[in-house]
């Protein structure tokens, strides 16, 4: 069974986050759609919470584009803008979390199976962060990160990164607090785990302090042309029609 979502509203042709969604090979052996993940049948007992759906039970997924500075909940006793204020689903909750000045792909459901596979270590899904420092980095620097580097909480694991020209996407508000007379750079990384603001961490171990952060994929999600403060919803374990990945796309209040 593979995943399925709902027909597009609407699609920025500029936006740099539309892409093709990567295909997943399924496991040797009898497999279920979990997280969309193939995960062996064997295991998936083990994987309970209490809104473990039933075997044919579809369950619906939601990728939010977490704008900047707003929380990964939906209160807060000091003002401060949360998940409310651009999703209005009842009842769903964040797998993980992204930093309150952190921007990207934020997943969301009331499946607590699916949470717990997302957002678990365990699962090892990876993270791939398009990142803006202060300076260039040479290759030695980004060779300690693909090899890991030592933070004050113990070694990381190794990370994919490579350099990226600009990749066009739109000012931040406010803007990034850039120095006269220094570069800055865009950095694709991808972690396999999730320590707190780690990324900045490593950035700043190398000696280029991170200025912008934005994720654009959690496993095989992807922002997929979703703008700040937009998101759509897909269903799980439900055929999808051939030749068709489209989702539909809406902003459920303006963020302020």
């Amino acid at each position: 069974m593979r995943a399925v979502a709902a027909p597009c509203k609407r699609q920025n042709e500029n936006n740099p986050f539309t892409t093709s969604t990567d295909r997943l090979k399924k496991n040797a052996g009898p497999t279920r759609l979990l997280a969309g993940v193939p995960v062996p049948a064997s295991l998936v007992p083990s994987l309970t919470s209490p809104r473990l759906r039933q075997r044919d039970e579809m369950s619906t997924i939601y990728l939010l584009h977490k704008p900047y500075r707003m929380l990964s909940q939906f209160t807060d006793d000091q003002g401060r803008d949360t998940l409310a204020q651009v999703i209005d689903v009842p009842g769903i909750y964040a797998a993980g979390r992204l930093d309150y000045d952190s921007e990207g792909l934020l997943l969301l459901t009331d499946d607590g199976a699916l949470i717990h596979h997302i957002s678990d270590p365990r699962h090892k899904q990876p993270k791939k962060y398009w990142v803006q420092v202060e300076g260039q980095p040479d290759e030695e620097s980004l060779d300690a990160l693909r090899q890991g580097v030592t933070l004050k909480d113990g070694p990381t694991r190794p990370a994919k990164v490579r350099m990226l020209g600009s990749p066009g996407v739109g000012p931040r508000q406010p803007p990034i607090r850039q120095r006269q007379g220094i570069a800055t750079s865009w950095l694709e990384l991808t972690l396999h785990e999730g320590r707190n603001r780690q990324v900045r961490r490593m950035t700043a171990h190398i000696g280029f302090p991170t200025l912008r952060l934005i994720r654009v994929a959690i496993g095989p999600w992807r922002l997929d042309g979703l703008s700040p403060g937009e998101w759509r919803s897909e269903t799980l374990n439900a055929p999808r029609p051939a030749n068709h990945r489209q989702a539909s796309t809406r902003r459920t209040r303006r963020h302020r």
